[in-house]
């Protein structure tokens, strides 16, 4: 399954916010964490960022967000055990 990963500036355009704002989403729970793709590189998967969006778009309250963010991570780990992997 190919899912497309974007770079923290693409991230900050979509959402319109700063360095900072990200970094306090993201420690609020109220956005996913990025996936270290390196030493120095790290990306945001794109359908991640797409269901935070529409969950605001939505009118979702930041509790509601919370637990998205949350399966949303869960869906990472779950994804990785269908191919075989194993922590």
């Amino acid at each position: 399954m190919i899912r497309p990963v974007v770079k923290k500036p693409s991230v900050l355009e979509q959402f319109a916010f700063s360095n900072s704002t990200l970094f306090n989403q993201i420690n609020k729970g109220l956005m996913p964490p990025g996936i270290h793709l390196g030493d120095r590189a790290v990306g945001y998967l794109q359908h991640e960022l797409d269901a935070v969006l529409s969950a605001r778009i939505a009118g979702c309250s930041n509790e509601e967000i919370k637990l998205l963010v949350k399966n949303l991570i869960e869906e990472r780990q779950a994804d990785f055990k269908k191919t075989g992997g194993t922590l």
